[in-house]
């Protein structure tokens, strides 16, 4: 991970992680758990990703590139998102990581975020943002 604050956020999922990575790489789930977003992307190595829907009345699309993809392990792309406020720019994108470990019948699912401006902004980031993110992927998984 670059620089500046990390917002760190784990979870243990009653899932293998084929279903956990299931829940991460398929456009249908994401959509039932990340705000109704529609994702796209190849998950390619290089390849673009788009994060789009409305967000309290405002259309928005999010955007990044995928940076690494190891099925049912690893999963790292590059966020960026207007409603941030700041400028389209490489410094100003998120990298994120998604790791998994399966670990006697569930999935610990760690998700990492660069690139916050304090520590306290990423341990908001973690709780308030991460936290309802991977409660309903946890959810979604789990079925």
């Amino acid at each position: 991970m670059t620089g500046k604050f990390v917002a760190e956020k784990r979870i243990a999922i009653e899932a293998s992680a084929d279903a956990v990575w299931q829940a991460l790489t398929d456009p249908a789930l994401v959509k039932q758990y990340l705000h109704g977003t529609d994702m796209k992307t190849s998950w390619k190595v290089g390849s673009p990703i788009t994060w789009s829907g409305e967000w309290k009345g405002k259309p928005y699309e999010d955007k990044g590139t995928v940076l690494a993809v190891e099925p049912k392990k690893l999963l790292k792309t590059t966020h960026w998102s207007p409603m941030g406020g700041s400028e389209d720019k490489p410094e100003n994108y998120h990298t994120v990581i998604y790791e998994l470990a399966e670990r006697g019948g569930k999935t610990i699912l760690t998700l990492k975020q660069d690139n916050n401006a304090s520590q306290e902004e990423a341990d908001t980031m973690a709780e308030k943002n991460w936290g309802p993110v991977l409660e309903g992927l946890k959810a979604v998984a789990e079925r």
